[in-house]
């Protein structure tokens, strides 16, 4: 089905706070004082070329990289002193459990672990949330297939499935339509829309805007690790477009906190 137009966001309380942030990699300056703020309810897309900067900026917003300079809070918590995890959730663009041999479903399942406490087996609420993650992204026919044998688009699906299982309020997506045809993309958008509407805030990189244009509220441009516009994506479009074809450093491998937001895979 098509992704109707949102209505305007959900005012209120800012959900994450970016203040002067900068982040080197290599003694590479990759980010260099981004200043910005995702509102509760809104849908936020990163956009800009390659290197500009995007994964590397919700990598350290995740605590997944160290920050150099500034500041960076979650939910009003300053990201040194955050523990909630549970309240995020994260698709990152690259995923060891795609090549894990798990099932579907157990993948899924991981998403519900900093819900539980340690050793315990999972509930029927566990249960419940993990089939209808599964079902929210078409997938439920598919529980007990091996995650390999999947294509490409049914295991972004998985992921985000991962994602949504923890039922999260903060949901954060790096490049989710990349290399994903467009059925598969128009499925994610259907599905990230129907969260949103539900009042889930989504910080989202994107390299292509494509079928999720109806669900952002507000685009944030980067180029060379700096914010160069930010707005409703019909007055930046030509700016994002203009930074397609950079490319610079960027780092989007595993980072110190990759057991449990990059994906851990629950046997079971």
């Amino acid at each position: 089905m098509p992704v109707t137009p949102r209505p305007e966001a959900v005012s209120g309380e800012p959900v994450l706070e970016v203040e002067d942030l900068s982040v080197l990699l290599g003694h590479l300056p990759v980010l260099r004082g981004i200043t910005m703020a995702v509102g509760r309810g809104e849908a936020v897309a990163l956009l800009g070329g390659n290197g500009s900067g995007k994964s590397t900026l919700v990598r350290s917003i995740l605590g997944l990289l160290p920050i150099a300079r500034g500041a960076v809070s979650l939910f009003g918590e300053p990201l040194g002193r955050f523990r909630h995890w549970s309240r995020v959730g994260y698709v990152p663009q690259r995923s060891a459990a795609a090549a894990s041999g798990a099932t579907v479903a157990e993948i899924v399942s991981s998403g519900r672990l900093s819900l539980r406490r340690p050793f315990l087996p999972r509930t029927n609420r566990d249960k419940a949330a993990v089939r209808e993650a599964l079902d929210l992204v078409g997938m439920g026919g598919r529980a007990r297939s091996d995650v390999r044998e999947l294509s490409g688009g049914q295991q972004q699906r998985v992921l985000i499935a991962r994602a949504l299982a923890g039922e999260p309020e903060l949901l954060v997506l790096d490049e989710p339509t990349a290399g994903v045809d467009l059925e598969h993309q128009q499925v994610l958008a259907d599905v990230i829309s129907a969260r949103v509407s539900a009042g889930l805030t989504v910080v989202v990189v994107l390299h292509e805007i494509g079928p999720l244009t109806p669900l952002i509220d507000r685009g944030v441009v980067l180029r060379e690790g700096r914010i160069v516009a930010q707005g409703p994506l019909a007055e930046i479009g030509s700016v994002a477009h203009a930074g397609h074809d950079h490319t610079g450093h960027e780092h989007v491998g595993p980072g110190p906190r990759g057991s449990i937001l990059d994906g851990t895979v629950e046997r079971g």
